[in-house]
Parts: structure tokens; sequence; C-alpha cells
């Protein structure tokens, strides 16, 4: 039986400027040489990453670098801090810098705050590779904090600058900075978050509404992913996350059904385009 499903993609779904920016550099140097080293995965998202390192790109850590001598790295859209920068000063590596313009600013930001002796708070995910490389700008004394509930078990000064990980929520980032206020703490919040990122929480909120089931389409790693995620689930709870095509499931559809397929900022136009086709034999 044909289940008739009508399928629509999310047009505002996708990669992101830094992104595209970060994948175009690497194609067209792929496109010249057999391979090429990027520092951590070039975006966070598996079917991405396996598509580039078909063609030759060749993932690595950081301890990988510090081995690595006259090679060509590329630096992703998250930013590094200014040890990697060093390390291949000293290896005499050819960084392909291609950290986003909104990370970097961000991470100047914080770097002169640094520099003026301000207490510095980010708002951000533990570990995340933009974190870190946020956290670097301040020789590691930066506190990083993911949730309000961590912010009690926190030695907070009494005053601080407070900045946020690029695709943080913006409602939840003034929330943190009214509550931090509320218990009496000086605070100078930076809003800082990627106004393409917080922009799709509206244009999802829209597109949701208008479906019986949406797939949203996102690597497990993306943290941009789980919070554009709840934002569909928000608005329509009939939404179910995958990282591949493998993953769809027939049972979820109904006949008749009109089916919206979205993705967080890391997520390639292709895959999505993959699960409709999918959906569209059912």
């Amino acid at each position: 039986m044909s289940y008739n499903l009508a399928v629509n993609i999310d047009k505002a779904s996708g990669f992101c400027f830094g992104v595209v920016y970060a994948i175009d550099m690497a194609e067209d140097i792929l496109d010249q040489e057999e391979y090429l080293y990027c520092l951590g995965d070039i975006v966070h998202n598996d079917e991405e990453v396996k598509r580039l390192t078909e063609k030759g790109l060749r993932i690595i850590d950081h301890e990988d670098l510090k081995n690595l001598h006259q090679e060509k790295v590329l630096i992703r859209a998250h930013g590094e801090a200014p040890a990697t920068y060093q390390i291949a000063l000293e290896n005499k590596l050819t960084l392909i810098d291609a950290s986003c313009p909104v990370v970097l600013k961000l991470q100047n930001r914080i770097k002169h705050s640094h520099d003026e002796k301000e207490q510095i708070v980010i708002f951000g995910k533990h570990g995340h590779a933009e974190v870190i490389g946020l956290q670097g700008q301040t020789n590691g004394e930066a506190l990083v904090f993911q949730d309000v509930n961590e912010l009690e078990q926190l030695n907070l000064p009494q005053k601080f600058t407070l900045y946020s990980q690029t695709t943080k929520s913006t409602d939840k980032f003034y929330a943190i900075k009214d509550h931090l206020i509320s218990k009496g703490y000086d605070v100078k919040a930076n809003d800082t978050i990627c106004r393409q990122v917080s922009n799709r929480y509206d244009d999802l909120a829209k597109f949701v509404v208008d479906y019986d089931k949406i797939i949203f389409v996102s690597g497990k790693k993306s943290s941009n992913g789980k919070v554009l995620f709840d934002v569909c689930k928000k608005h329509n709870e009939q939404c179910y996350f995958i990282s591949a095509v493998s993953e769809l499931d027939k049972s979820w559809f109904s006949p008749n059904d009109r089916v919206g397929i979205c993705g967080a900022t890391s997520t390639p136009m292709w895959l999505m385009e993959q699960v409709k086709e999918e959906i569209q034999l059912y």
C-alpha cells in the first residue's frame, strides 16, 4: 500500500555560512591535491564527514597536530585557541583558516576583556570545540557553564562579564542574565549568539506547524542540532530526530501525511534530499 505522503524540505535549513565557507575551502584544495588534514571533524555531521574523508580529508586531533610537520591543516569554523597557532608556527604547518567570522569576532572580544582584567564567564557546552577556543583566549581562566543549575556549583565572582557560545539559545541567555542579576551579581552581558542561528528558531517554529510529521536531520554531536530539535518538538510533538536515512521508520507515518524535513546548521542539504527521496517511496 502506498502512503501517498506529501514531503517538503525547509529551505532555510542546512549549513550556515560558516560551515559552507569551511567545506568550500576543503573541497577547493581536495580538487587539486590528494589529501588535506583537518583539525577535528570539519562539521558535526558524520555523513558529511564521511563524504569528505572519501575525497581525501584526513581528520586529526590536537595530539596528532603536535607530531605533524610541513603539512597543510584546515582550521574548521569553530575556531581554535592561540596554542594551536603556536604549534603550527613551530612545526612549519600551513594553516588553512576557515574559522567563522562570527566566532573570530567573539574570540577577539573575549581576549580584549581578558586583557582588561575582566572576570569572564561563558555560557557554553563543556568540551565543545568553539568553547575550547574561547577559553584559550583567556589562558583557560574563563569559567564555563552549560545550564542555570550548574551556576549554583560555581564560585562566581561578584562582578563579571558574561559571554555565550555562538549557537546557544538567545532566550536562555537572557533568562540566565536576569537570574544572575536577581541573585545580586554585577553582570555585564554580551549577546554573542549568531543571528543566522537564532533566527532559525522562529523560522522552524513557523515551518513545523504546517505538517503532520516532522523529520529533523542532524548529527548526534551537533550542539546546535539539539537546540533546534527542541524548538521543533515544542511546536510539533510528532517530531523525529535522525542522523541518517537508515534511521527512518515507516511506522512513524500514516497515509496522506504531510511531512516536513528540516535540520541543523551542520546538516547538509544533500542528506535532507536523500531523506525526502526515501520517504516518498513509502
